[in-house]
């Protein structure tokens, strides 16, 4: 089993960065794929950025790329997504979640989820 804790989100304007930071316990987090997800008001979630459980591979969401970046440290068991050049549109709630396989982006394919963490961005 592997549980999940974000952290990291808040409000920042448009154009300004954060990190989020997805603390893992459990013995299998090494060897699980990671990914981020998000979720807005009145819409689905949505899949942002997968990582390999090696770090190696990553895989983003088209509207993401070359602004968010994602990585993992597997000596701290933490994965991050790091956020720059935000827009309003990228508000929600953004949510870890770990899962078996890598470059998967259908929700139901993650196993563990965390509790999610919330950005706003002004205009």
């Amino acid at each position: 089993q592997v549980q999940l804790v974000e952290s990291g989100g808040g409000l920042v304007q448009a154009g300004g960065s954060l990190r989020l930071s997805c603390a893992a316990s459990g013995r299998t987090f090494s060897s699980s794929a990671m990914g981020w997800f998000r979720q807005a008001p009145g819409k689905e979630r949505e899949f942002v950025a997968t990582i390999s459980a090696s770090g190696l591979s990553t895989y983003y969401v088209d509207s993401v790329k070359g602004r968010f970046t994602i990585s993992r440290d597997n000596v701290r068991n933490t994965v991050y997504l790091q956020m720059n050049g935000l827009k309003p549109e990228d508000t929600a709630i953004y949510y870890c979640a770990a899962g078996p396989v890598f470059a998967v982006v259908r929700a139901s394919e993650y196993d563990y989820w965390g509790q999610g963490t919330q950005v706003t961005v002004s205009s």
